[in-house]
């Protein structure tokens, strides 16, 4: 899906996309920063590459010192090649690396521990101020950039998100039972929204889609023509006041 003519009303904006695992919004904000030429970036595979890092330098999150020590091996870097948005640690493609069963249950922990968000909040802060941008994640709708041009908010039953997660686990050929993808689903679930910093929650001003029975290609069209509608409606609220 390539970038064609865009509406003006998009330029320079920042589109969010948070939603629970396996509720499609990783794929559905790539292929809509593909589609209007705007940068993806996913804030998931950031706190997914601390995870990793601290598998590799044995790092206690209890530890300050190691926690702060662990962040300062933190470069990364994205790169959408052949369809695939490739996550660069130190120029080290990581990208299958931190997609796997263990790291989905390293990264909840890393995600709550307050030091960490802190610092990746920032980085993600930093990369998104310039505009034309497509986050997505679990909190960039309510910390990363609470004042986004458009907010979305993804859902879908839990049968449904998990067999999605178990189609992505044999695509790489890693065999997963579907009971033990429904229970992490849950186990990650609890994790994310009970976590004391940046819960996942729905922000008051986002728009709601269920993608339980949408394709990619219809989710993609429905946010795409959902953030075209609440610019729109943006800009004309504006004209009128000036």
């Amino acid at each position: 899906m390539m970038a064609r003519d865009i509406p003006n009303v998009f330029a320079g904006k920042v589109i969010t996309i948070d939603g629970p695992a396996g509720s499609g919004k990783s794929t559905t904000a790539r292929l809509l920063a593909q589609r209007l030429g705007f940068e993806y970036l996913d804030t998931g595979a950031t706190y997914r590459v601390v995870a990793l890092l601290g598998k590799r330098h044995n790092t206690a999150l209890s530890d300050d010192k190691q926690v702060d020590e662990l962040l300062t091996h933190f470069d990364v870097h994205f790169e959408f090649r052949d369809g695939v948005n490739h996550v660069f640690l130190n120029d080290e493609d990581v990208t299958t690396q931190i997609r796997t069963p263990e790291i989905d249950k390293l990264v909840s922990p890393v995600a709550a521990h307050a030091g960490i968000r802190e610092f990746l909040v920032a980085w993600q802060q930093e990369r998104a101020k310039a505009g034309n941008v497509v986050l997505e994640g679990r909190d960039t709708s309510t910390v990363v950039c609470p004042d986004a041009d458009v907010k979305i908010y993804l859902n879908a039953s839990l049968d449904k998100r998990a067999h999605r997660r178990l189609v992505e686990y044999e695509s790489r050929g890693d065999a997963q039972s579907m009971d033990a993808i429904r229970t992490d689903i849950v186990r990650r679930d609890h994790a994310d929204t009970q976590r004391t910093v940046g819960p996942l929650r729905c922000a008051a001003d986002s728009v709601v889609v269920d993608t339980s029975n949408l394709t990619i290609e219809e989710q993609v069209e429905r946010v795409y023509q959902m953030s075209l509608a609440r610019l729109t409606s943006q800009a004309t609220s504006s004209s009128k006041e000036e």
